[in-house]
């Protein structure tokens, strides 16, 4: 079973446009609301291909009602922590050439005695986890080291731990020896402190995010791909996506596919895992808002595995 934990969850809600213009009355083609943050992401792609997976999640006002019951209409197994503030609201505009523009609510904030409620929930729910995935942003007033703190709890009890996160809860988390961590390309120039503009680049960036105590990195790289980086070696790939929707979600389907190899038979199979984890998330950039996708919607077929060639440039 695998538990995640999103501390800063959201109502997203994605707005389909023909062009963003600034300045003008834009009418949409397309609206939809989903249940947002990155571990409830993460359990709602793996509650769709059937790996079983349970959600600790913080809510609070109009708001957080409203998530508990689209995560509870899906059947998302969840663990409930009510909170003080409400829950937050992120708007996503998608153009058709797959352009997405995305406003992000901070989320409220979580006195010292709800965080210990929230952690004491993920502590309780942990028993029966092969893994906890500890991800998003932090909401405001939350010291940027409870990833660290997580990790440290669960990898002492045998509990593999992902984390993906940003800035100073990322860089604190490392030293912790997290079983994975998941940047995307501007998480990894971030936290190594190196500009990111070559695959060469990439790869040096998690051999430092390695060195600072990841066992294993996942490189998220958009449209170009991912690069995994463990014990085992050094993997690269890609896998196209013809039309694509919405990249909201993206990153989070690239995790929930991972986890879903690492956390069964294939487990210590880097190679089928990477394979995995691109499949999901190509299936997600071409679903519209932050839908995650199923299996009618992943084509593993069209995953291919490449050399890593260090001068090999990334876009802008």
């Amino acid at each position: 079973m695998i538990l995640t934990l999103t501390l800063n969850p959201s109502l997203d809600r994605t707005i389909e446009i023909g062009e963003l213009a600034r300045g003008t009355v834009i009418r949409a083609s397309t609206a939809r609301l989903d249940p947002g943050g990155k571990g409830v992401n993460v359990a709602r792609a793996l509650l769709a291909n059937g790996v079983s997976s349970c959600a600790v999640v913080p809510y609070g006002g109009d708001e957080g009602r409203q998530l508990v019951h689209l995560l509870s209409d899906a059947g998302l197994e969840m663990v409930t922590v009510p909170v003080r503030g409400s829950t937050r609201s992120n708007v996503a505009l998608a153009e058709p050439d797959g352009t997405v523009t995305k406003v992000n609510e901070p989320g409220t904030a979580l006195g010292p005695d709800e965080l210990d409620t929230v952690a004491e929930a993920v502590l309780a729910a942990a028993h029966s986890a092969d893994w906890v995935v500890a991800s998003g942003s932090l909401p405001p007033s939350v010291p940027h080291d409870v990833y660290a703190s997580l990790c440290r709890r669960f990898s002492g009890a045998g509990i593999r731990v992902a984390v993906d996160t940003s800035g100073p809860a990322l860089r604190a988390a490392l030293p912790a020896g997290p079983a994975l961590v998941k940047p995307n390309r501007e998480e990894l120039a971030e936290a190594t402190g190196m500009p990111i503009t070559c695959l060469g680049d990439v790869a040096e960036a998690a051999e430092k995010m390695r060195a600072a105590g990841a066992r294993t990195v996942l490189a998220s790289l958009g449209a170009e791909g991912a690069v995994l980086l463990g014990e085992a070696g050094l993997w690269y790939g890609r896998c196209p996506v013809d039309e694509p929707r919405s990249t909201v979600g993206a990153g989070d389907a690239l995790l929930a596919g991972y986890l879903s190899r690492a956390a069964g038979p294939d487990h210590g199979d880097d190679e089928q895992a990477l394979r995995e984890a691109l499949a999901w998330a190509a299936a997600s950039v071409g679903l519209p808002g932050s839908r995650m996708p199923g299996p009618a919607d992943i084509r593993r077929d069209r995953v291919r595995l490449l050399p890593l060639d260090p001068s090999t440039p990334l876009g802008d």
